[in-house]
């Protein structure tokens, strides 16, 4: 199924990176760590090669060498050659973000200050004889010409590296005399003393500026050596990445060290893969986890259970999976760690052939305003078991639009006039747009979701419910035995138009809340049924519009009910009515995607059910899965990662396959052949 006419880079890839610890560089033998990386599954290893410390013997000013270096051979070059003839593709991490003190004291100009002028020192507390490390700046020489670019050419001039990875090239506030002449020339003003006050595309300016001089660099010097460069799934420009590099990496940690009550939400590795997956022609992004439940605890592994977990949404999400450890297998003392990575890229390896080339059959997209609205959103979709993407505002053309059958406004979205046609259009063909919110406050949305321009927005009610108008009534699916459902928040007090559906209204507060729960005998409810909207659905040419005028992802976010979720699946379904692909018995905790190629479907399924961290992975059982492939059935169905087939049945054109047990990971094949 391999291509290989195709670079490397554009093929699935299983990639570990050894953060190495300079003391323990005499233990590194290139051969046997080459052996032991092959073990692991590896296809490609990041090495530490330069910036804070120099793995080679480098004669650039101002570049620390790492003085435990053997003096007998060059260990870099072992590495590199010893990974080649395993098969082993050899990444390149360099990281300027910081040096060593006594180059600040050569070279003050090189490094980040403050708003008093003064550096950026890190680690002035850490035990044990260690230098200090200094901030550098961005915009300055150290991470440009004088340093940077020099290593690059010693590098690339050695080694036969195949990719340069930088590792920290984020942007840090600096008042430095280069930051302040810069920022006034892009910008006609001084720099704010406040990094609030900065224009919003400094820090990606800075960043876009200093990695286009690395990959124009790289790409003069040697074409075939590929750059890999983050994005960041909230407060970034892919844009801007994308024009500074060949593969894009993202970091979706599993922080636990900042206790139970700031755990990572279960969809981040999901949701950052989708968003990398958004941009089109480029390579799938690559998925960074460290194995650590946390950087104060990197000697110990995450638990092994939430780390499978969180390690298998990347290759079922569409990327490819970079596992990040401290240290080589001699010094990793968790030996959980290095057996849950090859357990997991066994599991890849059976399932990257298949998904090499495939593309998404997602129905539903959402549009990506990386604001807790859109992560309300996600948490609906992936808890429900609805395939979607992430879409960026700029990306929403009428021809990458034309493609999905429902498409998410999270509150907060600016509406312009280019993007309300574009919206109209999609409506008109077919697509249904879902909005919440105070949409209907601005004269952009009015039009789109039917109501008059005599609304209001109201104060925040508590104490209030959301009562389902009409018989038949879609939102009310599996609800029928609830009059009303829990409302809190703000509610835009819309004003429907003539051709726009009611399908649920407001039912106002009881009570105020310090007295909601006494006495019980006033607990009545006043108003038991208005005319106030609160779910609309305009039809519009073959699709439509449906607006929540309060927040439903709010809802999501603060209290995960049952009910909103189910309301949130019931909006879905009357978006893609009888178009819908797959349905998929529900368990929250259970993520589903769905991607196509040539004659087969590929569905994964991630089972995160249970209280996180997991402490152990609870298997689901007798999960349901009813897949509708228009002028298609299905021939047959496997399990990939379990290596079997499974029975299947067809009814009403859509073929149901009963998964007896699910225990993490799993994708099924399914063969397809045109129907008669």
């Amino acid at each position: 199924m391999e291509n290989n006419e195709r670079g490397w880079w554009h093929k699935p890839q299983r990639i570990i990176q050894t953060n190495l610890q300079v003391k323990d560089t005499h233990l590194i033998e290139p051969r046997r760590l080459a052996r032991q990386m092959k073990e692991l599954g590896a296809t490609a290893l990041v090495f530490n090669v330069g910036g804070i410390y120099a793995w080679y013997p480098s004669e650039v000013e101002g570049h620390h060498v790492n003085e435990y270096l053997p003096q007998d051979f060059d260990l870099l070059k072992g590495v590199v050659d010893a990974c080649h003839d395993e098969g082993i593709r050899f990444i390149a991490r360099l990281d300027f973000s910081k040096t060593d003190d006594i180059v600040y004291l050569k070279r003050p100009g090189w490094f980040v200050r403050k708003q008093d002028g003064q550096p950026e020192i890190i680690g002035a507390h850490r035990p044990g004889a260690w230098s200090l490390l200094v901030s550098t700046c961005l915009n300055a020489g150290y991470r440009n010409e004088d340093v940077a670019v020099p290593v690059l050419d010693e590098v690339l001039s050695r080694y036969d590296v195949d990719a340069v990875f930088f590792n920290a090239p984020h942007f840090l506030p600096c008042w430095c005399g280069i930051c302040k002449r810069k920022y006034e020339r892009l910008y006609g003003v001084p720099l704010p003393a406040d990094p609030a006050a900065f224009a919003s595309d400094w820090p990606s300016t800075c960043i876009r500026d200093n990695m286009d001089k690395m990959y124009r660099f790289i790409k003069g010097k040697r074409p075939e050596v590929q750059m890999i460069l983050y994005y960041n799934l909230y407060k970034d420009n892919l844009y801007d990445r994308l024009e500074t590099t060949d593969l894009l990496c993202t970091e979706p940690q599993d922080v636990l060290s900042e206790g139970h009550r700031k755990i990572p939400e279960f969809w981040k590795p999901a949701l950052s893969i989708k968003l990398g997956r958004s941009a089109p022609g480029v390579p799938a992004p690559l998925g960074i986890v460290h194995s650590s439940p946390g950087m104060e605890w990197r000697h110990t592994g995450l638990p092994p259970a939430e780390y499978r977990f969180w390690l298998s949404q990347i290759p079922a999400h569409g990327g490819s999976i970079w596992h990040s450890l401290t240290g080589i297998p001699e010094t990793i003392g968790d030996k959980r760690i290095l057996e849950t990575v090859a357990a997991l890229n066994r599991d890849v390896a059976k399932v990257e052939a298949y998904m090499d080339g495939a593309g998404t059959l997602a129905q539903v997209a959402l549009l990506w305003t990386a604001n807790s609205a859109a992560e309300g959103w996600a948490d609906g979709l992936i808890n429900r078991q609805v395939p979607f993407d992430v879409l960026l505002e700029e990306q929403a053309t009428p021809e990458r639009l034309a493609r999905y059958k429902a498409l998410i406004a999270p509150e907060g979205l600016a509406l312009t006039e280019g993007m309300a046609a574009t919206l109209a259009g999609y409506a008109a063909a077919g697509g249904h747009v879902i909005a919440e919110g105070d949409a209907a406050d601005k004269p952009e949305w009015r039009d789109l979701l039917g109501v008059r321009d005599q609304g209001a927005a109201g104060e925040l009610l508590s104490a209030a419910y959301l009562r389902f108008e009409g018989a038949d009534n879609p939102l009310q699916a599996g609800l029928a035995e609830t009059e009303l459902i829990a409302l809190r928040g703000a509610v835009y007090y819309a004003q429907p138009a003539a051709d726009t559906a009611v399908l649920a209204t407001l039912v106002p507060p009881f009570a105020p809340l310090e007295c909601v729960g006494a006495p019980p005998e006033r607990a009545s409810l006043p108003v038991i049924r208005t005319d106030l909207p609160l779910a609309l659905h305009r039809r519009s040419g073959q699709g439509g519009f449906l607006y929540f005028p309060f927040s439903l992802s709010g809802m999501l976010n603060e209290f995960k009910l049952g009910e909103h979720y189910q309301l949130l699946s019931n909006a879905i379904d009357l978006a893609l009515g009888e178009d819908k692909l797959v349905e998929v018995t529900n368990y929250q905790g259970l993520q589903v995607t769905l991607f196509e190629r040539d004659d087969y479907v590929l569905v994964h399924l991630v089972n995160g059910a249970g209280r996180r961290p997991l402490a152990t992975n609870l298997p689901l059982y007798d999960i349901a899965l009813k897949l509708r492939l228009p002028g298609r059935r299905v021939a047959g169905v496997q399990r990939l990662i379990a290596e079997d087939a499974l029975p299947f049945s067809g009814v009403d054109g859509a073929a149901i396959v009963d998964i007896p047990k699910l225990e993490v990971w799993e994708c099924l094949l399914v063969q397809t052949e045109a129907s008669d």
